[in-house]
C-alpha cells in the first residue's frame, strides 16, 4: 500500500508542484490551503508523513505541529521555511519537527529528504549488530518495532530522536561527533551544514530518557568530541 502524504501549503503552485511530484512516485497526497484544514485532514487520514509550512495564513506551522503533537500524531513531519532562518529552524525542532527544508527548494532535494524520513519511520531497522533489542539498565529499545520503554513506561520519540538513540546505543561507549550523527541521520544527498540541531534532538531524549537531563545516564556528554551511550 501507497504511503500517505499530507501537504500543508497555501501556495498553490508550490502546493500542486510537490502534489504532482509525489504522485508520480507512487504515493498517494492530499493538499490542505491552511493549518486549520491541515489538522482536520490529519486526525481523519492519519497521514504516513505531513509537509508542513511555517508561514501560513491564521495558525502558523508552528503552532499546528504543537496540535499535532498534542493530539498525539507521530508522523514525520517537514517543515517548510521561507527564508534560511536559524531560529525558524531550532523552533520546529523543539516543537518536534523531524527535518525542514528551506524555500526556493528543488524537488529532488524535497524528494530525498520525504523517503529517507518515511524509510527511517517505517523500514526494517533490524540491528544485526545489536539484535532486535538494546538493553541498558531499566531502558529497552526495540529495533524491529521501533518502540522504546523505560521500566513500564512506554517512551513516545520523533523519527530523528530514535534514530539518534539507536544508533548512540548500539555501540556504548563509542563517541560520535555531532557531525557524524547529522551523517546518520540525514541519509540523502543534500547534507545540512547546521550540526547545531543535533543538541536540540540529544536536549529532547535526554528530557523523555533520563530521570534528571541535566545529569545523564544513558547519553552522555564527551566534552570537544560529541556524545556517547553509556557502556554496559
Amino acid at each position: 500500500m501507497a504511503a500517505t502524504i499530507l501537504i500543508v501549503e497555501d501556495e498553490y503552485a508550490v502546493a500542486r508542484g510537490v502534489q504532482y511530484a509525489l504522485q508520480q512516485e507512487g504515493y498517494e497526497v492530499t493538499v490542505a490551503p491552511s493549518a486549520e484544514d491541515g489538522l482536520k485532514v490529519a486526525e481523519e487520514l492519519v497521514p504516513d508523513l505531513i509537509v508542513l509550512d511555517v508561514r501560513l495564513p491564521g495558525i502558523d506551522g508552528f503552532e499546528a505541529l504543537r496540535r499535532l503533537r498534542t493530539m498525539g500524531s507521530k508522523a514525520p513531519v517537514l517543515m517548510l521555511t521561507a527564508r534560511d532562518e536559524e531560529m525558524d529552524k531550532v523552533i520546529g525542532l523543539e516543537l518536534g519537527a523531524d527535518d525542514y527544508l528551506t524555500k526556493p527548494f528543488g524537488l529532488r532535494e524535497l524528494m530525498s529528504r520525504i523517503k529517507a524520513l518515511l524509510r527511517r519511520a517505517y523500514g526494517d531497522l533490524a540491528d544485526a549488530a545489536g539484535g532486535r533489542q538494546i538493553r541498558h539498565k531499566d531502558l529497552v529499545i526495540d529495533l524491529e518495532r521501533r518502540r522504546v520503554q523505560r521500566g513500564a513506561k512506554r517512551v513516545s520519540l520523533t523519527a530523528t530522536e530514535f534514530e539518534i538513540l539507536r544508533h548512540l546505543a548500539s555501540r556504548p561507549g563509542r563517541v560520535f561527533s555531532r557531525r557524524e550523527l547529522l551523517e546518520l541521520v540525514r541519509d540523502y544527498e543534500a547534507l545540512d551544514q547546521d550540526e547545531k540541531t543535533i543538541n536540540v534532538h540529544v536536549s529532547h531524549l535526554r528530557e523523555k530518557l533520563e530521570d534528571d537531563p541535566g545529569e545523564p545516564s544513558f547519553i552522555l556528554t564527551v566534552r570537544g568530541a560529541g556524545y556517547a551511550f553509556a557502556e554496559r
